[in-house]
């Protein structure tokens, strides 16, 4: 929430003036900015009050998102089929004619791992992810998910926004505007990118759309020397004065001022403005998250921090893979506990080749094996740091992919696309631990029950309705239509829930 927009007009708190001089001694480019901008918002714009929409009582109040982006293999990693062990080999015959992206049609190809039972609920896992076992029970996994497309692109968005085509909010932002911030000093929706690079459509995957911009994903590498970029000033500024830098400011308010003037306070400068004295706070709050130098050991090591080598070597292996995604938990673990509501952490985005990512044509354990190790090991240390913190009560973590893999081969080797089903797993807030929903068939390929399949509005719909929101009733009016997270569709998994 903005500094103002708790205030109506008149009533800013007598604190303020003292905050508008830290802000301009602060220097370094964005204090002052923030300062103009809390004085022309006062001034001009008002305020509106920041979006908390409860309909229900809550079960939690954030979220973690894990994606797997290239599509990760069901049959591979949780979804046990016997049957593919026993035909291992054997030409595919799906029953009925399929449409394979690729030439991925070859025989039925077995786990490359193997499957054994794990905790009280004796949950089949393969041993590549078996570092799931602590925490197994904590867990629903969804083994009927269906997407509506094999293309990478259109079935990233419709996991990450609800819809197969750019131009509509990313669930974080949907979660941003109806829940609001907790901290005013961090963003509400932070993203956490594969150091390689962005997953199909970048960042629209964390776009706020036609929401105000202040909802949108804020972009962190915590692995980098600068995890968000441009947040402090340049170096090579150094030639501007103290002077200077006040004037720049003072003439940007009076731009500002006449912008807003003109059009009576339009919600576009609004965010702009709102984004700037964000950034200005972060200046003093973000470095402090990022920075997990204060961990003790018994943490780090949790989380497969505890011995990292100077470099890593270029190609990929599992220690690399734990290092990048258990850093990326681990941070988000800190921003959780600093009031952020919705975290994205993505894994895996190469576009090379041969490829090293999830997306497996060519060889599922050269590719899978690595990142999904350092994929367990880090999801089970962020759910059992949140368990031990007392936060996964009201914490929903969220795994998903934007489809599977086919249970036949391609290449010997490798799978192809899969978007007929898949699996997500969620742990957390409000959910039933221990718990596994909707069986696909005996290969994989499609739900056993194809009349009841799991769609992504499903999950959608369900993570709201635990945050205490209605998905039918979350709204925003654009282009003459209601638009929500789910589209016209979505049903609460009331079977996962405690």
């Amino acid at each position: 929430m903005s500094a103002t927009s708790a205030f109506p007009h008149g009533s800013i708190p007598q604190e303020l003036p003292t905050r508008r001089q830290f802000l301009w001694q602060s220097g370094g480019g964005l204090g002052g900015i923030a300062l103009a901008s809390l004085l022309q918002q006062e001034q001009l714009l008002g305020s509106q009050p920041n979006s908390h929409i409860i309909h229900h009582p809550p079960k939690a109040k954030r979220v973690v998102q894990l994606f797997m982006a290239g599509a990760a293999s069901h049959v591979d990693l949780f979804d046990h089929k016997p049957e593919l062990v026993k035909r291992h080999g054997q030409p595919s015959d799906f029953g009925e004619p399929v449409e394979a992206f690729q030439n991925g049609l070859g025989p039925w190809l077995k786990p490359v791992w193997k499957f054994q039972p794990y905790g009280q609920c004796g949950k089949m896992l393969s041993e590549v992810v078996s570092d799931l076992a602590p925490v197994v029970d904590d867990m629903a996994f969804i083994h009927n998910v269906v997407g509506k497309s094999g293309v990478h692109s259109q079935a990233t968005l419709l996991q990450t926004t609800g819809f197969d085509r750019p131009g509509f909010p990313a669930m974080g932002s949907w979660v941003s505007y109806g829940l609001g911030s907790v901290n005013d000093n961090l963003p509400t929706f932070v993203v956490l990118p594969d150091r390689r690079g962005l997953a199909s459509n970048g960042t629209k995957n964390w776009d706020s759309m036609f929401l105000s911009s202040r909802h949108q994903g804020t972009v962190v590498y915590p692995s980098r020397d600068v995890p968000i970029t441009d947040l402090f000033p340049s170096q090579h500024g150094d030639y501007v004065t103290e002077k200077g830098d006040q004037m720049g400011h003072q003439i940007l308010r009076q731009l500002n001022q006449q912008h807003a003037q003109q059009r009576d306070g339009g919600p576009q400068l609004d965010a702009r403005i709102q984004s700037y004295e964000l950034a200005a706070k972060m200046q003093l709050a973000a470095p402090e998250a990022f920075d997990t130098t204060d961990e003790p050991n018994h943490i780090l090591k949790m989380y497969g921090l505890d011995s990292v080598p100077a470099e890593f070597p270029s190609k990929i292996n599992p220690q690399e893979e734990t290092v990048e995604f258990g850093k990326k938990c681990l941070v988000a673990r800190r921003l959780l506990e600093r009031g952020v509501r919705f975290v994205q952490i993505w894994s895996g985005n190469d576009n090379g080749f041969p490829r090293r990512n999830w997306d497996s044509h060519e060889n599922i354990e050269r590719d899978h094996g690595p990142l999904a190790q350092g994929m367990a090991r880090g999801s089970a240390a962020l759910i059992q740091d949140l368990k031990q913190r007392g936060m996964l009560d009201d914490t929903i973590i969220l795994w998903t992919t934007e489809f599977g893999r086919m249970p036949s081969s391609q290449g010997g080797t490798g799978r192809d696309h899969n978007p007929y089903v898949f699996t997500n797993w969620l742990a957390g807030g409000g959910i039933r631990g221990g718990t596994t929903y909707g069986p696909s068939d005996q290969w994989g390929y499609k739900p056993l029950l194809r009349d009841r399949a799991t769609q992504g509005y499903d999950i959608h719909a369900t993570i709201l309705h635990l945050l205490g929101i209605d998905h039918t009733r979350l709204t925003v009016r654009h282009n003459g239509i209601d638009r929500r997270l789910t589209d016209v569709h979505g049903h609460v998994i009331r079977d996962i829930i405690a």
